[in-house]
């Protein structure tokens, strides 16, 4: 199974690299664009054969290692 974990500053966490961008888009001229929030995909195939079991396991994975939950939240695909 193909999965996808998109991970993201929670909301009233200051976005530092969103900001960083948001600033540069501003100065190329794109002054429209607010509320950059930047984030990170992670993309790995996984041995299993039950999309729950995988859900389950990826969890762990966020909680441990991929998310840190103090401060990010995170979305979960799986295919």
């Amino acid at each position: 199974m193909r999965a996808k974990v998109h991970v993201f500053l929670k909301p009233g966490v200051l976005d530092v690299q969103g900001k960083a961008v948001e600033q540069a888009l501003h100065g190329l001229g794109w002054d429209s664009v607010e509320h950059v929030r930047v984030g990170r995909t992670i993309e790995f195939d996984l041995k299993a054969t039950d999309a729950a079991e995988a859900q389950t396991e990826i969890k762990a994975m966020c909680e441990k290692l991929l998310a840190n939950t103090v401060i990010e939240s995170y979305r979960v695909e799986v295919a």
